[in-house]
């Protein structure tokens, strides 16, 4: 077999076995044994199909492999459907750069509309950080065959799955970092979108060796501004009319050295949008600059959406139209020209826009979290002194697995209320309850008869053992015979169920002092913004006192 053909994309993977992009995710985190990426780094990894295929027979999924090669709604035939309609799928069943992509291709216009007389030809949409498919099949998904896709990619890696995943493309994918060799530099000026994820790698761009490219236009970026290099590169090759969106860090909205890029985009009036997303969609917070080629914007729209879940972010160019439009100076704010370049630029959203203080709410809130940190401070275990324990005998799961008293599951096996799981990441064991929790991050399954064993005393005494187990593997997930190791003390069954009883109660007081904690956090928040925004006096806190640290806290200082 071609080794290059044997290395195959999760997305195509999951197509040819006949499941949701999630599973084979999941399977990724559930199953350590899993193969691992052969190539393409931690961005667009490739997967050795062959070893995939053996894993899938090994696993008990053979039955899958039915499938294989019957998918006719693939991205990978994107290039010769009639209409790729079918491609939309579940957003569950989306990883976060793919719901980043259709983000991106979101904000564009409908294509034509401001050309009526412009074909296919002419509307070109380039990518010129292309390390997978995701965006440029966000735009063929879109727009189907109305739009010529583009693409530089930063390797020949990048490029091949390019090319399997949308053929369409053909020789309009060209291999090299854009910014030091741009290879579209002889239709500059003609695309009609350009949609840029720039790598979160580059730390650095080679400003000095290209400081005569004509691309700079709005002034030469620092080489720690490569976000900003970006941009300009975009804007370079829109026509005008043009509309780019690029993922940016934060950091470059407001980074001093960036200032004076910063300054002349916002008096060329290019800068339309500047969106602050949710954490999920990409490594790290990023923002989005909607720009356009030619524009006479004279302000800036800056949009929060930071307090949304990823899945909630518009995907669809009508679901943007009420959010732009929204009267809310919380969400969404023109910002005009002169109050932008007062002072170092910055194209931040939380600069302009500040939560509104609605304290209506506040103080019965606080009433109640002091009421409920008195009943929490009731609940706390009071110590008791045990027997000794000294002359305890204690028992391995496998002797008991031996037994009949529990049954450590196959790995494909869904958790049931009462079992007990073991946890990858090094976490704690925990007892199953029955919901959607129960499938995350698993590395056994463990079956318990209830006849014989509390399955809560079970988890509360396998957790040393569970802890101290030499875990090698990268998803730090105890083998079964890691499990087979933990032992637990002999004890007649109402006594362990005394002990699972008293455990339950603790994972329950940790749940609600999480809770409680998270609660108390966005009551000092709003209190905080209460006070900064003039909405509150500092007389809301009462007579002034001192809240004592814990004496360890104390010794640290």
């Amino acid at each position: 077999m071609n080794v290059e053909e044997d290395l195959q994309t999760a997305a195509w993977i999951a197509r040819q076995v006949g499941v949701g992009r999630a599973a084979v995710a999941n399977w990724r985190k559930r199953y350590p044994d899993f193969p691992q990426p052969a190539a393409g780094g931690a961005n667009s990894p490739l997967f050795s199909w062959s070893a995939v295929q053996a894993w899938l027979v090994e696993n008990g999924k053979a039955g899958q492999l039915a499938a294989t090669g019957r998918t006719v709604t693939g991205t990978q035939l994107i290039g010769d459907a009639p209409s790729v309609q079918g491609l939309d799928r579940d957003l569950s069943d989306l990883e976060p750069g793919e719901l980043l992509a259709r983000v991106l291709v979101s904000l564009l216009p409908r294509l034509g509309d401001d050309a009526p007389d412009d074909d296919r030809e002419t509307l070109v949409v380039l990518d010129p950080a292309c390390r997978d498919a995701a965006v440029l099949t966000a735009v063929a998904e879109r727009y189907c065959d109305h739009v010529r896709l583009a693409a530089q990619a930063p390797d020949d890696t990048a490029a091949d799955t390019v090319r399997r995943v949308l053929p369409a493309v053909g020789d309009l994918v060209r291999v090299g970092d854009a910014l030091r060799t741009d290879l579209f530099a002889a239709s500059r000026g003609t695309a009609r979108a350009v949609l840029c994820v720039p790598p979160p790698a580059m730390r650095q761009w080679p400003a000095t060796d290209l400081a005569a490219d004509p691309r700079w236009r709005y002034g030469l970026p620092d080489p720690a501004d490569p976000d900003l290099a970006w941009v300009q590169h975009c804007l370079a090759h829109l026509r005008p009319g043009g509309v780019a969106v690029v993922v940016v860090s934060p950091v470059t909205g407001q980074r001093p050295s960036g200032r004076h890029v910063r300054a002349a985009l916002v008096r060329a009036g290019v800068v339309r949008d500047v969106i602050a997303l949710p954490d999920g969609l990409a490594e790290g917070a990023v923002h989005l600059w909607v720009l356009r080629r030619g524009g006479d914007e004279q302000s800036v729209r800056m949009v929060d959406l930071t307090g949304l879940e990823p899945a909630d972010v518009p995907q669809d160019h009508a679901a943007w139209k009420p959010v732009l439009a929204a009267d809310d100076q919380a969400l969404v704010r023109s910002v005009p020209q002169v109050e932008l370049l007062d002072g170092d630029t910055p194209l931040v959203p939380a600069r302009y826009l500040r939560p509104a203080a609605s304290l209506d709410d506040l103080g019965p809130v606080t009433a109640r979290l002091g009421r409920l940190y008195v009943d929490l401070a009731r609940a706390l275990p009071q110590p008791t002194p045990a027997s000794s324990a000294a002359g305890r005998s204690h028992v391995t799961l496998a002797e008991l697995e031996r037994s009949r008293a529990i049954t450590i599951l196959p790995r494909d096996a869904t958790p049931r209320a009462g079992d007990l799981l073991f946890r990858t990441m090094g976490r704690d064991p925990v007892v199953a309850d029955g919901t959607a929790d129960d499938e995350r991050g698993v590395a056994q399954v463990v079956g318990i008869d209830t006849d014989r064993l509390d399955p809560h005393f079970v988890a509360m005494f396998v957790r040393a053992d569970a802890r101290a187990a030499p875990v090698a593997n990268t998803h730090s997930a105890l083998t079964r015979d890691d499990v087979r190791r933990c032992r637990i003390p002999r004890m007649p069954l109402i006594e362990q169920r005394r002990y699972g009883d008293a455990f339950r109660r603790l994972s329950e007081l940790t749940a609600v002092a999480a809770r409680l904690a998270a609660v108390t956090d966005a009551v000092v928040t709003q209190t905080v913004h209460g006070l900064t925004a003039g909405a509150l006096d500092p007389a809301a806190l009462g007579a002034p006192g001192t809240i004592e640290p814990p004496e360890n806290e104390k010794r640290t200082q």
